[in-house]
């Protein structure tokens, strides 16, 4: 299959270098301490956050610092797969240990010592760079919360097919079986805090240029964010 043709096009229409179009909305989940939507394209996700709490099992409670959770899910309709997904499996687990690691290295979790805080992903729309759109919504679900973080957490993906380097795989790119990188990066601290790769070396800063344009907008989303908040006080 051509992925990129003649035009330098792409399947669906971007140029190589070109991200999908980002939407991210905050408050989304009114019961929670803080909530997010985040698409990228057609992948929509959405992460709720609960806490800093006390900790539910006491066993596992931390003198020094709070305890991170993460729970991800693929909602049953996401895919054109209508098989049942069962919770818990293999896959969600490895997904859910990545982005709580990631959003470990971001939470000053040494301020909240003996709590504990949930972080709960759902992908509603899976078209691929889902573990990316995960990533940043927690970012926001943690921001709408009010968590200290050292700076927000971004994640892109990239990847190399028919010798062109590609930012911000879809699903059919991303299946072509290519070798990819996902990167999560703290751009304020020009930090990488993410790297899950096939090979690596071509790719590797076109995702980092990508998660820096990720950080660009969830900044102007927290500061309109803020501006509403504002505007809603009367300040």
């Amino acid at each position: 299959m051509e992925y990129v043709n003649p035009e330098g096009l792409r399947l669906d229409g971007r140029r190589p270098m070109e991200m999908r179009q980002l939407r991210a909305e905050i408050g989304v989940v009114s019961k929670a301490d803080g909530s997010a939507l985040f698409e990228i394209g057609n992948t929509k996700v959405i992460a709720a956050v609960y806490g800093p709490q006390e900790v539910q099992n006491r066993s596992q409670q931390l003198n020094d610092q709070a305890l991170v959770r993460c729970e991800y899910s693929m909602a049953n309709f996401s895919t054109g797969d209508r098989h049942r997904r069962q919770k818990g499996d293999r896959r969600s687990t490895e997904i859910s240990l990545v982005i709580r690691q990631t959003m470990e290295a971001c939470i000053l979790t040494h301020l909240m010592p003996r709590s504990q805080i949930d972080i709960f992903v759902q992908v509603l729309q899976a078209d691929g760079g889902t573990r990316s759109a995960c990533i940043n919504a927690a970012t926001l679900a943690l921001a709408d919360a009010g968590i200290p973080m050292r700076d927000l957490v971004t994640s892109c993906a990239a990847g190399y097919l028919n010798g062109t380097p590609l930012l911000d795989l879809n699903y059919v790119e991303d299946s072509a079986g290519g070798p990819d990188v996902t990167v999560g990066i703290l751009p304020k601290l020009d930090k990488v805090t993410l790297l899950q790769l096939d090979t690596f070396e071509n790719v590797m800063q076109l995702a980092i240029e990508g998660c820096k344009a990720v950080a660009s907008y969830i900044k102007e989303i927290l500061l309109e964010n803020t501006k509403q908040l504002e505007s809603r006080r009367g300040v």
